[in-house]
C-alpha cells in the first residue's frame, strides 16, 4: 500500500474538515436522522392551526421527494419499506395541504400501508402517539397508564427509565389520562387504513388493558380519580423543568413536539409564550443546509470528534494547531454546570460532563465527555481553570459507571420493572439506560491511552471482565449506539488493547477473525440497520465510510504489523471517499432501535481520518 496515497487522503480529509469549522471553533453539521421529525412538525402546525405554507412547503416536497416506486417510505435504503414511516408520510402530506386523497402519491402510499396489514400493525411509539393525538385512532390501552403512577409515593420510579424515555412518555401520558385529540377540520380523516375497521393498535394486549384497568382502581396518595389536577399540575412542571436555553424538551425536537400537544391537552393557548417558545425550540433545529428538522443537533460530538482525528493526523501547520485550539476553547465554554436528573443515582457529583448539542446544559452523556475531555486536554494552561474544570469532566464520567463494569450513555442504571408495561419495538433499548459495549470500550481507551490505567487495576479489571462478558459466540460485539457488530467489535478491540488486554488473548483473536471474516470482497466493511433490529449482523453487501474505518481501526490496535485484508480495508476506504456515493450517507448511527436511524456527516472525516492516522502511524516506517 502506497503510504504517499493514504497521507494525500488524511490531508484532503484534515484540510476540507478545518474548512468546514465554524468561526467559534465549532463544527456545526446537520444531523440526518429521516423525515420522522419533519411529517410531526408538520402535523403539529396543523393543529395548532398555524400552518405556514412557506415553511411547510419545502418539507412536503423532501418527504415526498424521498417515496420510493412501491409507494413506501424507507428508514435504510436498504430497507423493502417502512410502514409506520409511510403512514407518518402520508399523514404529514395531507395535513400539508398541498396533496389530495386521490394524488398518487398518496394512493401508491395508502396502498402500501394496507399490504402490510394497514397502520393497526405500527409498532412504532411516536408513531401510534401521533396517530392518537390526533384523533386518528383510539389511545393504545398501554398508554393509559395513571400519571399517579409516577407521582405519587406509593407509584413506580420515573427516574427508572431513561432520561430521553422519560421527557417522550409524560407529555403522552398526559395526552393519553385525558383522552386528548387535537384533530380538526384541516386534519384528513385517515379511517380507511385501519383495514379491519377497529381503530386500534394490534400490539395493544388484552394483559396491558387488565393492568392497567388494575392500576386505575388503586387510590395512588387517596386521590380517586386519574389525572387528578395533583399528577397533572406534577407532570406539567416535570416538562418546564427540563426545558433547556434554545425552548427545546432536554434538547430533542421530538419530545418537544409532543410536549406541544401536552400543553394543547392542558388548555394552553396555541399562541401562549410557553407555546411560541416550544416552536421556536423546534425551529432551531432546523438543518441550515436543507429542508428538514433534526431530532437533535450534534455540535459537541462533532467538534470534538473532528478536532481528535485531526489532532491524531499531526499535520504540522499553524492552520491546524489554530483550528484544534479553537475547538478546545469552544468544547471548555460548552462543560455542563447545572445538576440534572444524574444526580439521582451520584449524588455525590459534581456537574462536569458534556451534553450531545450546543445548548445542551443539564442532560450530559458519557460518550461526549470522554471525546471533549481528549479535545481539551493539551491546551488546559491556555483555559480559564482549566486543570479544575478537566478534574470535573473526568471525575463525572468515572462516577457514572454501572455496577457491572461497564458505562451508560447518560445516567447510572435503575430499574428496568417499567418497561414491562409497554410491548412497542426497541422498548428495551429506549426505556433502559444499561450499559453498553461501545461506549465502554471507548472509556477504556481513553483511560488507557491519555491516562494511561492498565489491567492490574481492579477498578480496570472489572470493566474489561464485563466487555469480555458480552462477547457473541462469533467472536463479536455489539454497538448500541452505532450500526452494529462492527461498531461494537471495532471499540471493543481498541478499547481492551488500550488498557494492556494481550493481543493473543482468545477474545481478541477471535473478535480480530470475525472482522477479517465479514470483510467485503471490495476489501471495505459495510453493516445493514437490519442487524440493530434483529440483533444478528446482517450484512450490507456494500462498503460504508464509518464502518470500514470501525473495523480498521479495531484490527490496526491488535497488529503490530499490516496485514492483506489490512491493506485493502485501507484502499476500499480511500476509494469509497473519493466516490461519496450512496454509501456515504447510508444512516450508521443507531438512535431508536427499528424506528429512527442517524447519518452523521462527521462520521465520514473523523473515523475515516483516525483509522488512516493510526495505520500511517503505526505502520508508516
Amino acid at each position: 500500500m502506497d503510504m504517499n496515497e493514504i497521507k494525500d487522503g488524511i490531508r484532503a480529509l484534515a484540510m476540507g474538515a478545518m474548512a468546514s469549522q465554524s468561526s467559534d471553533g465549532s463544527w456545526r453539521l446537520c444531523l440526518d436522522t429521516g423525515i420522522s421529525t419533519d411529517c410531526y412538525w408538520i402535523v403539529l402546525l396543523t393543529a395548532l392551526r398555524r400552518r405556514d405554507d412557506a415553511f411547510i412547503r419545502p418539507l412536503a416536497a423532501r418527504i415526498a421527494s424521498l417515496q420510493q416506486p412501491n409507494g413506501a417510505w424507507k428508514l435504510y435504503p436498504d430497507e423493502e419499506g417502512s410502514l409506520e414511516a409511510t403512514a407518518e408520510a402520508c399523514y404529514a402530506l395531507l395535513c400539508a395541504g398541498f396533496y389530495l386523497e386521490t394524488d398518487v402519491a398518496i394512493e401508491r402510499a395508502k396502498q402500501y400501508i394496507r399490504s402490510k396489514g394497514g397502520l393497526s400493525q405500527a409498532k412504532s411509539l411516536l408513531t401510534q402517539v401521533i396517530f392518537s393525538a390526533t384523533g386518528q385512532v383510539e389511545w393504545p390501552k398501554q398508554l393509559r397508564l395513571p400519571l399517579e403512577l409516577f407521582f405519587s409515593q406509593a407509584g413506580l420510579d420515573l427516574f427508572s427509565l431513561s432520561g430521553h424515555a422519560r421527557v417522550h412518555l409524560i407529555p403522552t401520558l398526559i395526552m393519553s389520562n385525558l383522552q386528548f385529540s387535537a384533530r380538526n377540520e384541516w386534519m384528513p380523516d385517515m379511517g380507511d387504513l385501519f383495514v379491519h375497521g377497529e381503530r386500534t393498535f394490534a400490539n395493544d394486549h388484552t394483559w396491558i388493558s387488565a393492568l392497567n384497568a388494575f392500576l386505575s382502581a388503586i387510590p395512588f396518595d387517596s386521590l380517586p380519580v386519574i389525572g387528578s389536577p395533583n399528577a397533572l399540575e406534577q407532570a406539567r412542571q416535570f416538562m418546564l423543568e427540563r426545558l433547556e436555553p434554545n425552548g427545546t424538551l432536554l434538547t430533542y425536537s421530538t419530545s418537544s413536539i409532543l410536549m406541544a400537544f401536552a400543553l394543547m391537552a392542558l388548555q394552553e393557548p396555541v399562541a401562549s409564550p410557553l407555546m411560541d417558545r416550544l416552536l421556536h425550540g423546534v425551529l432551531s433545529l432546523q438543518c441550515w443546509n436543507r429542508a428538514g428538522i433534526q431530532t437533535a443537533s450534534s455540535e459537541i460530538w462533532d467538534t470534538a470528534m473532528i478536532s481528535y482525528a485531526l489532532r491524531e493526523a499531526g499535520l504540522p501547520t499553524s492552520e491546524t494547531s489554530t483550528s484544534l485550539e479553537n475547538a478546545a476553547l469552544y468544547l471548555a465554554s460548552r462543560q455542563q454546570s447545572r445538576v440534572g436528573d444524574w444526580i439521582r443515582r451520584s449524588p455525590h457529583t459534581e456537574p462536569g460532563g458534556w451534553g450531545f448539542s450546543d445548548v445542551n446544559t443539564f442532560y450530559p452523556d458519557v460518550d461526549d465527555s470522554v471525546a471533549a475531555l481528549r479535545t481539551i486536554r493539551p491546551y488546559l494552561s491556555r483555559l480559564p481553570d482549566g486543570r479544575a474544570s478537566w478534574q470535573r469532566g473526568l471525575n463525572f464520567v468515572l462516577a457514572m459507571r454501572n455496577d457491572d463494569g461497564g458505562w451508560p450513555a447518560f445516567e447510572r442504571r435503575g430499574s428496568s420493572i417499567t418497561d414491562l408495561f409497554f410491548t412497542f419495538d426497541g422498548k428495551s433499548d429506549i426505556a433502559s439506560d444499561p450499559s453498553t459495549v461501545d461506549l465502554s470500550c471507548r472509556v477504556l481507551e481513553f483511560l488507557g491511552k491519555e491516562l494511561e490505567m492498565t489491567i492490574g487495576h481492579s477498578w480496570v479489571d472489572d470493566s474489561v471482565k464485563w466487555v469480555l462478558s458480552r462477547q457473541e459466540r462469533d467472536g463479536s460485539w455489539y454497538g448500541r449506539w452505532g450500526i452494529a457488530y462492527v461498531h461494537g467489535t471495532g471499540m471493543a478491540l481498541q478499547g481492551l488493547l488500550a488498557v494492556g488486554l494481550a493481543k493473543d488473548h482468545p477474545a481478541v483473536t477471535k473478535g480480530v477473525r470475525w472482522l477479517f471474516d465479514i470483510q467485503n470482497s471490495d476489501g471495505g466493511w459495510g453493516e445493514s440497520c437490519v442487524s440493530d433490529e434483529r440483533k444478528r449482523y446482517v450484512p450490507l453487501n456494500a462498503s460504508t465510510p464509518s464502518q470500514t474505518a470501525w473495523a480498521l481501526n479495531g484490527l490496526i490496535a491488535a497488529h503490530d504489523k499490516p496485514t492483506s485484508e489490512m491493506e485493502r480495508g485501507v484502499e476500499a476506504l480511500l476509494r469509497v471517499l473519493r466516490a461519496g456515493d450512496w454509501t456515504s450517507v447510508y444512516p450508521t448511527g443507531a438512535m431508536l432501535p427499528g424506528s429512527m436511524y442517524a447519518h452523521y456527516p462527521s462520521n465520514n472525516v473523523s473515523w475515516p481520518l483516525l483509522a488512516l492516522s493510526a495505520y500511517v502511524n503505526k505502520f508508516g516506517e
